[in-house]
């Protein structure tokens, strides 16, 4: 089956009707954040009102009446003698505000004061108990060498002794790390920054967050890769601005629908993960990557270059971020720093040009007020003594066997009812199922046999059925495990 139905609805429109607030307003506050966090693409077409009320539990006139709510804002549009479809670009009549104000009247029950709730910013995180699990390419923290940097720890701790300032050795510290830290990103990314161009952060997250606060404003019109990153989309959201999809291809993000925008109106932000698409693992092409910058100069927007995962690369000639090209100061860059360290070791960072680092750190000495110092002086050894590349390359062997049996696994296991590239780089690998099915279905039949598969993996519409499988937490046995379970499923649908 092709039709909208098989779009899984219940793995991303949740209702809680114990809530004080009413169930058509939950219900139109589900559907924009799924079409906003890219659940629902546009175009995408949704089932009839009486198929809907049945598959979300709820009476027929509540759901007519959210939807048109969802209409008169602009982010769906019912045709006669066709359906409803999700627009492509939203008219949104103020609807942030609209989200606002029907907000301010629903607060929690069982507080003393009123507060407006984010229907954006809900955790997408969920917890199992099960023993095999699939992720969407996370590292694996068993290979951690605890003792390098325990070693690292004791013998800063041991030299603390000084004559020295707390202010004076933190400023010292931090800039001491971050001339270290530039040299390294120049090094292994082809930049050409210095301290001015560089924010360090203590996750990647946090740079996101920083960033879009300071670039966008409420209605800022910003494009993103369809499908595309949900953590992302859920960050630029929350700033109030105006998503507009992009399709993905095999060549990345098409840069001729991105021209087309741009001649229909003022782009101001275009958020991007070009060396390895999210979820899709696709890189741009190198004729994409000479047209996005020259667009960029063109019509004046900032590219938002995500490279959440470069330390990942199994190639000996990694693709170059764009802004390692970027010779008019369209590109900020993000990415992370040690994802293989312990939890509380890895670092986000931020590359631009140095007065809009300076007005970052502003925001940040709100958030992140303090320095750690030790921390900050175990990573600048750790680079300086060259355990970081010794670790990088050790752990990129492991990771890309991993990668070959992992895909030698799914050829075996899988063969005739999936499509899929080998990956380049990433702990990931994007797989279409052939066959139409519902995900959720799968999920289910998965957790009987002890497999986990969060809806975050999961994605589905009426013309694709995907899931994004990490497989860098996995030794062989158990990738084995996960994919047979997986197969048994399959079977059982």
């Amino acid at each position: 089956m092709s039709g909208p139905v098989q779009i899984p609805f219940q793995s991303f429109i949740r209702l809680k009707p114990e809530e004080n607030m009413a169930i058509y307003l939950q219900i139109v506050f589900e559907f924009i954040k799924a079409i906003q966090t890219g659940f629902l693409p546009e175009g995408t077409k949704l089932p009839g009102t009486r198929i809907l009320c049945k598959l979300l539990s709820v009476n027929r006139n509540t759901l007519i009446k959210a939807f048109q709510d969802l209409e008169s804002q602009g982010w769906i549009e019912t045709l006669p003698n066709k359906g409803t479809f999700i627009l492509s670009q939203h008219k949104q009549k103020n609807s942030t505000e609209f989200i606002i104000s029907k907000q301010e009247n629903h607060s929690q029950i069982n507080t003393g004061f009123e507060f407006r709730r984010s229907t954006i910013l809900e955790n997408p995180t969920e917890k199992n108990n099960l023993t095999y699990q699939f992720n969407d390419g996370m590292p694996d923290l068993r290979l951690v060498q605890n003792d390098i940097l325990a070693r690292l720890y004791v013998s800063k701790l041991k030299r603390q002794k000084t004559s020295k300032t707390y202010e004076q050795i933190q400023i010292r510290s931090h800039l001491n790390f971050k001339t270290h830290f530039s040299n390294y990103l120049n090094l292994t990314r082809g930049l050409r920054i210095s301290t001015s161009n560089l924010l360090t952060t203590s996750s990647h997250e946090i740079s996101l967050y920083l960033v879009t606060k300071v670039l966008i404003s409420s209605g800022d019109k910003v494009v993103v890769a369809s499908p595309g990153y949900y953590i992302s989309n859920m960050t630029l959201t929350n700033t109030g601005a105006q998503i507009i999809t992009i399709p993905v291809d095999q060549y990345g993000i098409d840069t001729n629908r991105l021209k087309e925008i741009c001649e229909e109106t003022k782009i101001r932000l275009l958020y991007l993960t070009s060396n390895y698409n999210y979820p899709t693992t696709i890189s741009l092409s190198a004729k994409r990557r000479k047209e996005l910058l020259e667009l960029a100069n063109q019509y004046g927007f900032v590219i938002l270059e995500d490279d959440y995962d470069f330390d990942f690369h199994y190639d000996n000639n990694p693709i170059l971020p764009l802004a390692a090209f970027d010779s008019n100061q369209k590109v900020v860059y993000i990415g992370s720093f040690g994802r293989s360290l312990p939890s509380g070791f890895s670092y986000g960072f931020v590359a631009a040009p140095p007065e809009f680092i300076a007005e970052l750190e502003k925001h940040q000495n709100i958030l992140e007020p303090g320095i750690d110092v030790l921390k900050e002086q175990v990573l600048t050894e750790w680079i300086n003594e060259g355990e970081v590349h010794r670790l990088s390359k050790k752990n990129k062997k492991i990771y890309k066997e991993r990668r070959d049996y992992f895909v030698f696994l799914l050829n075996e296991k899988l063969k005739g009812k999936i499509k899929f590239r080998v990956p380049a780089r990433g702990l990931a690998v994007w797989i279409e199922w052939l066959d139409k099915f519902n995900l959720i279905t799968l999920q289910k039949e998965c957790a009987k046999n002890d497999l986990f598969l969060p809806k975050t993996i999961l994605y589905q519409t009426k013309d694709l059925t995907a899931t994004r499988l990490g497989f860098g937490h996995l030794e062989k046995e158990e990738m084995e495990k996960a994919v047979s379970i997986l197969c048994k499923s399959i079977e059982t649908i």
